[in-house]
């Protein structure tokens, strides 16, 4: 059983991330864009491992379906022309999003999708290309900074985390104003670490700016993150880890 703290409430969940209260289903929406390749994994963790109802959404439509939580996902949007993220930004499902995103509505862009929601204004910087200029794909570890989010409601300040990696361009970057904002106002959500939590230059796997991988609004109902959570969420593919991720989301919807 795992246990969502939601500001200061708690609430159960069994081990398929049902909440024992089956009126607190939470409808997901997963985007499709041309190039999009992490879409039916987001897809299948909602529906099969965390159980909650979960429905495609084509990047061309401005109808959001009346979803409660909305998954950018990861993969090549748009063939990664020009730059990562720079023509899903003009998508009319990211219109929507906006939007959504503007009256609290809960958005996690992963991989990809973090660079799509940086282009679309909804999170500062943008990710550059490794140091290195290689694509890295790997496990990592990464150490939950703030667990007063929707995001990591199911995790504790401090925790390591063992979520994989997929990129080429997850080198996150921010001026320096924008980045003691990000830091005044927590928004740096999980930061690269070593597997015993300590943030060195070893664990940085990109060169991202201060070992950040994943940050969030300063409203906490958006998030971006590198790492992908989906790829971790059933013991068979390794490790569940990144399923806190989704367990969190469900846990926040509950106290709505």
């Amino acid at each position: 059983m795992l246990l969502s703290n939601t500001g200061g409430v708690f609430f159960v969940l069994d081990s398929q991330a049902n909440l024992i209260s089956k009126e607190n289903r939470m409808q997901f929406g997963v985007i499709i864009f041309p190039g999009s390749n992490c879409d039916h994994d987001a897809y299948w963790t909602i529906q099969n491992v965390a159980k909650q109802p979960v429905t495609f959404l084509w990047h061309e439509s401005h109808d959001l379906e009346n979803c409660d939580a909305i998954i950018v996902p990861g993969g090549f949007a748009y063939g990664d022309y020009l730059r990562t993220g720079a023509i899903a930004k003009f998508s009319p499902v990211m219109e929507s999003v906006r939007n959504f995103a503007a009256g609290g509505g809960l958005v996690l862009g992963i991989c990809n999708g973090f660079q799509i929601l940086c282009e679309s204004g909804l999170l500062p910087g943008a990710l550059m290309r490794n140091v290195g200029l290689k694509y890295v794909c790997k496990p990592v570890q990464v150490r939950v900074e703030n667990s007063q989010t929707p995001f990591t409601n199911a995790c504790h300040k401090g925790e390591v985390l063992t979520i994989p990696i997929g990129h080429m361009e997850g080198n996150y970057f921010c001026d320096q104003a924008t980045f003691a904002e990000l830091k005044r106002n927590q928004q740096i959500v999980f930061r690269y670490c070593s597997p015993t939590g300590e943030i060195t230059s070893e664990a940085n796997p990109n060169g991202s700016l201060d070992n950040i991988a994943g940050i969030c609004s300063p409203g906490r109902n958006v998030l971006g993150m590198m790492p992908h959570p989906e790829r971790s969420s059933e013991a068979e593919l390794g490790g569940t880890d990144g399923f806190k991720v989704f367990a969190s989301m469900v846990g926040a919807m509950a106290v709505k």
